[in-house]
């Protein structure tokens, strides 16, 4: 992805994310400058890899196959391990009309997606097989809202604003879309890791690789290690 298509789509996240009344925390809006100057203050925002997440899962085809992110808050994979502790995360999401956040699944974090607002989410569902793998024939049976819901497997779950499913790890492959328009996505989880807890069905990638044709707006948090020496 070029930055200034992920600049764009920063400006145009945040304009989204404040229709509904939500303002990001104070370090959403540093400079990679202000990071840099301020590099001794934020480990954990490092470490937690807290803030800006745009991926076309190296696809280069964002309008098709992406998500936008913002992680707001995280625990430690130590405190996970423990059992006490910071033990979740929250994350933002706008997942656009049309848009795939393609098909995977987690080992360790279970969690809520919530349709805080906007369009209606589709939520395409399987049970993984003994071994992880997707098996098709296998019923789903997921939980929204405190009710327990029974589907084929490949069944579309509809959440309309308000609605929300808990998803469970080595259990629920999903892949999920806009439809009907772009929406507003709440995620209620575990401690997220990124970078090793996410297993997809087809062999891509996680994070954009960036084409530098701007001056970055915001760090993303795939920037962290190049830019700020983490």
């Amino acid at each position: 992805m070029k930055r200034s298509r992920v600049n764009q789509i920063l400006r145009e996240s945040d304009d989204f994310i404040r229709s509904f009344g939500t303002i990001l925390p104070p370090f959403a809006y540093w400079s990679p400058a202000e990071m840099k100057a301020r590099r001794s203050e934020i480990g954990t925002i490092l470490d937690r890899r807290l803030g800006w997440d745009i991926t076309d899962y190296g696809q280069g085809d964002f309008d098709r196959l992406g998500l936008f992110l913002f992680t707001a808050r995280n625990g430690d994979n130590a405190d996970l391990k423990a059992g006490r502790g910071m033990l979740y995360a929250e994350k933002i999401m706008i997942s656009r009309q049309d848009q795939l956040s393609p098909m995977h699944r987690h080992d360790l974090k279970a969690e809520d997606i919530i349709n805080r607002g906007g369009a209606t989410l589709a939520i395409e569902l399987y049970t993984a097989a003994p071994d992880g793998s997707l098996d098709e024939s296998l019923p789903v049976e997921v939980v929204t809202d405190g009710l327990t819901r029974r589907m084929n497997g490949g069944d579309i779950l509809r959440l309309a604003p308000g609605e929300s499913v808990t998803l469970l790890p080595g259990i629920h492959w999903h892949a999920f879309w806009g439809e009907g328009g772009d929406v507003f996505v709440g995620e209620v989880s575990t401690v997220n890791d990124d970078l090793t807890d996410n297993v997809f069905r087809d062999p891509i990638g996680r994070f954009a690789a960036i084409e530098e044709d701007e001056a970055p707006l915001h760090l993303l948090v795939s920037d962290y290690e190049s830019w700020l020496g983490e």
